[in-house]
């Protein structure tokens, strides 16, 4: 089973909100309804190229940078691996070989890197970028972190620092809060700190059974957002992973709760909600209730015939 890991700060905030609660707190029916799941959804590990990168799209590279979080959410399409901190752990022979790909692959023009949280190790994350950003044909990094949520205090000098090594290219962070509780004052300091030193703020959340599969909840969180300069970028379907099935909203029910964000909203503070095509490839973007489609099938980018998958799920 996936770890449990709070910081003081986070362990507080749930005990004030039931729902961020359920992001952290594993719960007795975890795990427990794993039919129709995967343990890789994104099929990474088939596209991983060397230890720590996943090369899946032709123009850009995940790299996977460490296990470690400073917080485990029970929904992490990660969970067959993401808190085995040892397992996880690059070498500096690793690093090179990721390097020694990079540039073998001109192709790619673009990072994201992501774990597990980066954030989390500065000193890491500070000596491969200063490696990565040397390279000419990359035009763009991406860091993911949910620090501001889970340990706004980890938002220090030293991480600062870190990204500060990004100058040539746009550096954008992805952060993601996935309920308008979390944004309190100090996870808005963390996101001022970080503003400081990145180009763009870009959130990505998740439809999440019993956290915020409500329309009043994220009318709250994408219009809060952008009050503090957070773009809201994606809104995921939750992937199908073993062990987090009860988090997983019914399709109909999502369609309908966005196509009514999507009524009340200003585009500013609209997300793009799709589907991270599980053993498929693509995130592709769900349709509304403004057309009538199939509910139940749908092609990824290359063409390939999936199905909804449907949580048969509790709380």
């Amino acid at each position: 089973m996936l770890a449990t890991r709070l910081s003081p700060y986070l362990e507080k905030l749930t005990r004030k909100c039931p729902a961020i609660q359920r992001e952290f707190v594993p719960t007795k029916n975890e795990g427990q309804d794993e039919t129709s799941t995967f343990d890789d959804p994104l099929v990474e590990e088939q596209h991983t190229v060397t230890r720590g990168l996943v090369h899946k799209y032709g123009n850009r590279a995940l790299i996977l940078l460490t296990m470690n979080c400073a917080a485990y959410c029970r929904f992490c399409t990660r969970r067959r691996k993401v808190s085995d901190i040892e397992k996880g752990r690059l070498s500096d022979q690793d690093i090179e070989n990721m390097v020694k790909y990079v540039k073998a692959h001109p192709e790619i023009k673009e990072l994201l890197f992501s774990g597990g949280d980066p954030s989390t190790v500065p000193v890491l994350l500070k000596k491969v970028l200063q490696k990565f950003v040397k390279l000419p044909q990359i035009k763009i990094i991406r860091v993911a972190s949910r620090l501001p949520v889970s340990n706004p205090a980890m938002v220090n000098k030293q991480l600062l620092n870190a990204l500060k090594v990004v100058k040539k290219q746009p550096l954008y962070l992805m952060v993601h809060f996935e309920h308008p509780a979390e944004i309190t004052s100090e996870a808005v300091e963390a996101v001022k700190k970080l503003q400081k030193v990145a180009t763009m703020l870009l959130n990505q959340s998740i439809f999440l059974k019993g956290v915020n599969d409500d329309v009043e909840i994220l009318s709250e969180l994408f219009s809060r957002l952008v009050e503090i300069g957070i773009k809201p970028y994606y809104l995921y379907r939750c992937d199908p992973v073993k062990g987090a099935e009860s988090f997983i909203v019914p399709f109909k029910r999502e369609v309908e709760i966005f196509t009514q964000l999507r009524k009340r909203l200003s585009g500013l503070a609209v997300p793009t909600y799709v589907i991270d095509a599980p053993n498929g490839a693509g995130k592709i973007p769900a349709p509304l209730n403004f057309w009538n489609f199939d509910h139940e099938n749908y092609q990824d980018f290359n063409g390939k015939k999936l199905r909804v998958v449907e949580g048969e799920s509790h709380l």
